[in-house]
């Protein structure tokens, strides 16, 4: 069933963020078992600069406004989650704390592999120094997530996170918003957070290898340099699979990311399907 607008959303600390085209509501499970929904307006850049609306653009604001956002809301859901009277960040926190998971991203996923990488080159020659140093790069992120994973509070996390999903595939094919409508769905979605991070780091194999960087400095800087236009063109894939999922070339084509969510979600119960249900029914329109 064909959708205009592509809801989604991201897991929180006992509660499921969605985003609809004018606002994004969370959904949280206090301890005494009620939940909590809070709709907010949102206030994109894309609305204020047209332009940036364009393709492969919208991918990086998309992707730096959900970072933002994702701070507001985890930090919102956690009070919640305890029983505390809600904290709000300031401005400046909510910027220090983006750069930073930014700058850790950028340490964990390019200077390492990448200095990993350059290393090799009295060994291997040019090709296989890219190729070594994207798998290195998948390698990591995957020991991330079944690292963190190992936690029993990012167990609860990826259990909303499938709830999420589910949601989402039950509204997208037309099915009442009921828990037993839909436990019944897959706790996979193509559009996926996690796929999208899959195509990121596939995508930097293929465009890395046209850069000639002789020295060590050139080749960290270049990589950095290019992540906008390899998460825009992320962005741009992720939109297109999600409205062709059925297309069996695109099922081969997305195959590895859903595989991939197997790591980053989990069954949720039915207390957390009634959660995320409560989150998408407030940014419906």
């Amino acid at each position: 069933m064909f959708k205009s607008f592509q809801y989604g959303g991201q897991a929180v600390i006992e509660g499921v963020m969605m985003r609809g085209p004018k606002s994004l509501a969370v959904a949280v499970r206090k301890p005494s078992g009620d939940i909590v929904v809070d709709n907010r307006q949102l206030h994109s850049w894309t609305d204020r600069f047209k332009f940036l609306k364009l393709p492969f653009l919208r991918g990086v604001v998309a992707l730096f406004e959900s970072m933002v956002w994702g701070v507001q809301i985890l930090t919102y859901s956690a009070s919640l989650a305890e029983d505390e009277e809600e904290e709000s960040l300031s401005d400046q926190e909510i910027f220090f704390t983006v750069v930073l998971a930014i700058g850790l991203a950028v340490l964990l996923f390019v200077v390492l592999p990448t200095t990993a990488a350059h290393y090799l080159k009295p060994y291997l020659p040019s090709v296989w120094q890219n190729i070594f140093e994207g798998i290195l790069r998948i390698a990591i992120f995957v020991c991330y997530v079944v690292g963190i994973g190992r936690m029993k509070d990012i167990q609860r996390v990826f259990q909303y996170h499938g709830a999420e999903h589910k949601v989402i595939n039950a509204y997208e094919a037309g099915e009442n918003l009921t828990v037993e409508a839909v436990q019944k769905y897959t706790t996979r979605h193509p559009r996926c957070g996690t796929s999208f991070m899959l195509f990121v780091l596939v995508l930097t194999i293929f465009l890395y290898s046209f850069l000639n960087t002789p020295d060590i400095l050139s080749r960290i800087v270049s990589r950095i340099l290019l992540l906008p236009l390899i998460a825009g063109i992320a962005y741009e894939i992720i939109k297109w699979s999600g409205n062709h999922a059925g297309n069996p070339l695109v099922k081969i084509l997305i195959a590895p990311g859903l595989w991939l969510q197997s790591l980053t979600t989990s069954e949720p119960d039915d207390s957390q399907v009634e959660v995320a249900i409560a989150a998408l029914e407030s940014v419906l329109e």
